[in-house]
């Protein structure tokens, strides 16, 4: 079985970290490919299954669970799962690809505990709680129940950064690209024992 190297980015929801995905798969010598989440949730906006998310129903998911088919999955809210299939991260593995997560603390820190060797687990931290709230609000995509929610689990993530391999805070993009390039470069780079 062909086996590349794993790099998790989690963070907090608007911390950016969607952003530095983008910027890493956008560096060729990097090699990454995107791990496609699967979601128990009807797609939003333009999502479209199989490129945003592998969406899939309830009983589908709980399916999946049952036939031991995740590498990690967490239910986020009451019957609103979402994981990572083992199926995603081979088929990137087949194609020659180093793999790119942008998932939550919990998923992030369950596959470095899988693969400790072969992962590199970044936690992107916002400036603070009260930018965090702001970014949430420039977004303009949820009411302020749901951003207050987000911004109460923030909280609770923000408090796992210790157990992630690097943390990045997010307070001028540029700079934490370059960090986030660096990091991924040297760990990719680097020969495992």
């Amino acid at each position: 079985m062909n086996q590349g190297k794993l790099i998790v980015l989690s963070a907090p929801s608007g911390s950016g970290k969607t952003t530095l995905v983008k910027y890493l798969l956008n560096q060729e010598e990097l090699n990454l490919g995107f791990s496609i989440s699967a979601a128990s949730r009807q797609p939003r906006g333009g999502e479209v299954h199989g490129k945003d998310y592998y969406f899939l129903s309830l009983r589908e998911f709980k399916d999946k669970i049952k036939a031991e088919e995740f590498l990690e999955w967490e239910e986020v809210y009451r019957d609103n799962f979402y994981g990572t299939l083992k199926t995603e991260v081979q088929r990137l593995w087949d194609n020659g690809k180093h793999v790119i997560f942008d998932i939550d603390v919990v998923g992030g820190l369950d596959i470095k505990s899988i693969f400790p060797d072969r992962t590199l687990a970044i936690f992107v931290k916002p400036p603070s709680i009260e930018e965090l709230k702001i970014r949430l609000k420039k977004r303009k995509t949820e009411s302020e129940d749901k951003i207050n929610m987000r911004v109460a689990k923030a909280s609770t993530e923000m408090a796992t950064a210790p157990q992630f391999d690097a943390i990045i805070t997010n307070d001028d993009l540029e700079k934490a690209k370059n960090e986030v390039y660096q990091l991924v470069k040297k760990f990719l780079f680097k020969e495992l024992k």
